[in-house]
């Protein structure tokens, strides 16, 4: 395959071959953790390549706007490179950064709030408060696992694809998983193999065990584990579920999902309790939180107090509040600041969601805390029209950001007290273009949720112009 496209920046055609070799300065890391350079002026992607480098590049893929390539040859290694610890580096995603230092990580998720703010531009950017990233756990910090499973030379195999691949790779042990989860999938795999239970196999639509599900408490040490089928006559196996009650000790909490519809979609809409709790809790500061099976929860705890402090630090809360909590999932950001407002009003999309969070306020003997199912954007809409305080806000949104409508909206309600959480810094600065209109961007605290992953996390406090 050959390209040829012409450079905005230049009068020269750049002509690439897929297979090409060529000498290749890495000036930076783009959002995704990669290295970055120019050959002739055309961008080049580069994984696993590192700022200041001067490396042997293969082209893997070409476009009339960039270049992909591999790491064929690494000439000069840069000074913040280290030999990846875990055996499975290259080979699933979760693991892009861990052959840069930790440190240099950091400097990294600080830079990538740097980044999407120049790139989208919002008002006064050039001089907000760009607070350096805190650190986490660099190892060892993920409390829960979604492992496929498939069946291999007559074993069951559980694990995660190779990225850009569905070829599934056999997880035992993986450096930025907790140790107590990594202990109870193994046990898992091997029940399932002794038992000689069916397993799933998507070409042929054959019937069986698609997925193991494991969540952890870092607080309790509960664990949680849903078996996920792809027929509901699976659900009745009764040899199997004793097995597992007498092999794995550590699992306080059982379930069987069935999901029977070809898709990639990991969870079905009917979840059977088989034994144990219905729920594990975990833990917020003084706050209790029980979560069921698909209970949307942060997957680092640890970070996660950090983070929510950090949040309530924010707000200047003199105790005749009303809070609102968009986003609210299973209500803990709500939940954990409800004894220094007034009141707390919640909202998400997920039924099942506002039905925990409504669980959870009445487990931590709150009766300030009111939760309904809807879109944050109508229902912030709704009570601002019908005149009700909205003095302060918090927003956790998915990583598409909070979008025009909600946008808007929030710029209407004109709450004075506003944190935004953000997992992704190219939609938070992109929502800060129509905020910073009306708001004053106070700082902007990055915060390291998943170390040996470009992913960052980032609180904004903004405060009403």
């Amino acid at each position: 395959m050959t390209t040829s496209s012409k450079q905005t920046n230049g009068n020269q055609d750049v002509t690439v071959t897929v297979g090409q070799k060529f000498p290749l300065t890495i000036k930076r890391l783009g959002i995704n953790g990669e290295g970055i350079g120019y050959f002739k002026r055309k961008i080049v992607f580069v994984p696993q390549a590192l700022p200041g480098e001067v490396i042997t590049a293969k082209v893997t893929e070409v476009s009339p706007k960039f270049i992909r390539a591999k790491l064929q040859r690494l000439r000069e290694p840069s000074k913040d490179r280290i030999e990846p610890k875990d055996h499975l580096y290259g080979k699933i995603g979760g693991l892009d950064l861990a052959h840069l230092n930790y440190k240099a990580q950091l400097a990294f998720k600080t830079d990538v709030i740097v980044q999407s703010l120049a790139k989208f531009k919002p008002k006064g950017y050039e001089d907000y408060e760009i607070r350096p990233t805190i650190a986490g756990r660099p190892t060892h910090y993920r409390n829960k696992a979604q492992f496929p499973l498939q069946l291999r030379d007559g074993k069951v195999i559980a694990g995660l694809y190779k990225e850009g691949t569905h070829d599934l790779v056999d997880v035992d042990t993986i450096s930025t998983q907790m140790p107590q989860v990594d202990k109870v999938i193994f046990q898992l795999k091997h029940v399932l193999d002794d038992q000689h239970v069916p397993i799933y196999d998507e070409r042929s639509q054959q019937d069986g065990f698609r997925t193991l599900v494991v969540r952890a408490s870092d607080t309790t040490r509960e664990v949680q584990a849903t078996l996920i089928v792809s027929n509901k006559a699976l659900a009745d196996n009764q040899p199997l579920f004793e097995a597992i009650k007498a092999k794995i000790p550590d699992i306080t909490s059982l379930f069987v999902n069935i999901n029977d519809v070809q898709t990639s979609l990991i969870w079905g809409n009917e979840s059977i309790h088989i034994y144990g709790s219905e729920t594990i809790e975990e833990k917020i500061g003084d706050k209790v939180f029980k979560l069921s099976p698909q209970a949307f929860f942060q997957l680092n705890p640890k970070q996660t107090q950090k983070m929510y402090r950090l949040a309530q630090a924010a707000f200047d809360f003199k105790g005749n509040e009303t809070l609102v909590d968009a986003y609210c999932g299973v209500g803990t950001l709500g939940i954990t600041m409800a004894d220094q407002v007034q009141t707390v009003k919640g909202m998400d999309i997920v039924p099942e969601g506002i039905e925990d969070a409504n669980m959870n306020a009445a487990a931590n003997g709150l009766t300030n805390c009111h939760y309904e199912v809807g879109k944050a954007e109508v229902l912030l809409t709704k009570w601002f029209k019908e005149k009700q305080n909205i003095d302060a806000l918090i927003v956790d949104p998915p990583r598409t950001g909070l979008g025009p409508e909600l946008t808007q909206a929030i710029v209407k309600a004109k709450p004075k007290q506003f944190v935004y959480i953000s997992c992704n810094p190219s939609t938070l600065a992109k929502d800060l273009v129509t905020l910073a209109k009306s708001y004053h961007i106070d700082y902007i605290q990055s915060i390291d949720m998943f170390p040996q992953t470009p992913r960052c996390e980032a609180i904004v406090k903004l405060t009403r112009a």
